[in-house]
């Protein structure tokens, strides 16, 4: 088969001629054999671990929707200076994503994510005894810097443990527990809120940071990586372990012959971001920076304000808590149908489905002529909101080869933060200017350029191994 490998039975391949043959037959093989890895409970232990990781992380950076309104009356803000106190979380965000998807492209996707969890649960603490908004302001820059990291690492490690068959939809559940992370930051300042200040809720949030051990003991190096570093010897001991582990899960059944995949054309390896724009990619980066910064743009500039907003219409701080909560419960579903239609219909269509969703019901949100109206618009957007972040963190890891995957997804990611910073304080200023309508038509406008980016210059993930994606 041309520009294919054929291993044979027992995985044993004859020895190469040349040491890049020798290369790229070691990573194929260690990719053929966890692509013919049935999904066991060891994956999904994994998949949970890193999901529950990420599910902390939201609880932190969606606690400021509930919390903001407090802040901003405890130190006398004017919009302008509420929305650039809660961008501070996206510079924080813009740095660590870029930085830690090359340190883990070079250094190792397991180091990596323990340190992001250390710099977020520092900054979470120092959120809590921040003694005026200038000081909150950089701890919510190093809580920003922390999540920032975590996300494009979380993302590789993921799609690279995973079978093709089911990458997508488990790619987009973990986006899933960003709503259910949500809703837990609006419980929690629901409750605490009721007895004490917004320091408590900060407080709280910092104690997860000692979910880092459970990285350390439980999460393996990804083979792949190791692989695609040359360091194949720890790539077949980590592999047989992981083998041994997935035999376990199937009562001792022998597991399955690999499959032939395609080889990986290898040149001289370059700069993990220069990879980015290397032929075959470049195209592939245009889109996906432009679809992150758009689609960021517009949910971070509504979301952020949607608790303060409600106080603004005359609710309490607890009423639009609980207002806010109730429109994110629409989150759920929304991932699940997201979850359902990546593998269904495919990343593209599905991407461009929930983008264009989002701009119409932010549209009629900002629109709505009773407050009825308000919770129904509300919780449409959040449906396609939600449902559009879980396609959105399935399909960019996808998009790169393992040399510059945690690279691609991290420099789109902090792409995105620009966006993020961008859409609070631009609100800030609309606001008090246009009113309600023009804060979500410029969320609905941002949206419908995400999706204008997929559908012209996207390309289709779906059901193609990460190696025949990368080819």
């Amino acid at each position: 088969m041309v520009g294919e490998i054929a291993i044979p039975a027992g995985g044993v391949l004859p020895k190469p001629a040349t040491e890049a043959a020798s290369a790229r037959a070691s990573d194929v093989m260690i990719a053929a054999r966890l692509e013919r890895l049935p999904m066991t409970q060891f994956q999904r232990n994994i998949f949970l671990i890193i999901a529950t990781a990420w599910f902390f992380d939201s609880i932190d950076l969606g606690s400021l929707t509930f919390l903001l309104g407090s802040i901003k009356t405890e130190f006398g803000l004017t919009t302008a200076q509420a929305g650039l106190l809660s961008s501070m979380s996206f510079i924080g965000m813009f740095l660590g994503a870029g930085i830690s998807g090359m340190l883990a492209d070079r250094f190792g996707r397991k180091v990596v994510f323990q340190v992001s969890m250390i710099f977020w649960g520092l900054g979470s603490l120092w959120c809590a005894y921040a003694p005026d908004a200038t000081t909150l302001g950089y701890a919510r820059l190093l809580l920003g810097f922390g999540m920032g990291m975590e996300f494009p690492v979380a993302l590789a490690i993921v799609s690279e443990f995973l079978p093709t068959a089911k990458r997508g939809r488990y790619l987009a559940i973990m986006e899933g527990f960003w709503p259910l992370g949500f809703i837990a930051a609006g419980c929690l300042s629901y409750v605490l809120l009721s007895a004490y200040d917004w320091r408590a809720v900060f407080l709280a949030q910092a104690v997860p940071a000692v979910f880092l051990f459970a990285i350390r003991f439980f999460v393996p190096e990804s083979p792949r990586w190791l692989a695609d570093r040359g360091r194949y010897e720890e790539a077949n001991r980590v592999m047989e372990e992981i083998e041994r582990k997935v035999s376990a899960r199937l009562d001792g059944e022998p597991l399955p012959e690999p499959q032939p995949l395609p080889e990986q054309v290898r040149g001289e390896r370059r700069f993990s971001f220069l990879e980015l724009w290397s032929p075959g990619y470049a195209s592939r980066t245009v889109m996906i920076w432009l679809t992150w910064f758009f689609a960021l743009l517009g949910f971070y500039g509504l979301t952020t304000w949607l608790g303060a907003l409600l106080q603004e219409a005359g609710h309490s701080v607890t009423k639009s808590v609980i207002y806010t909560i109730l429109i994110s419960l629409a989150g759920v579903p929304g991932f699940i149908t997201s979850a359902i239609l990546v593998e269904r219909w495919g990343r593209k269509p599905t991407a461009v489905l929930m983008l264009l969703g989002s701009a119409v019901a932010a549209y009629l949100y900002g629109h709505s002529p009773s407050f009825g109206w308000l919770i129904a618009f509300g919780l449409m957007m959040q449906f396609f909101l939600f449902g559009m972040w879980s396609v959105l963190y399935a399909y960019t890891p996808e998009l790169y080869p393992t040399r510059a995957r945690a690279t691609g997804a991290g420099c789109a990611s902090a792409i995105g933060r620009v966006g993020s910073l961008i859409g609070p304080y631009a609100i800030g200023i609309i606001l008090p200017t246009m009113g309600h309508g023009g804060v979500f038509a410029l969320g609905a406008g941002s949206f419908v350029i995400a999706a204008a980016s997929v559908a012209f210059l996207g390309i289709e993930t779906k059901g193609r191994s990460l190696e025949a994606i990368s080819r």
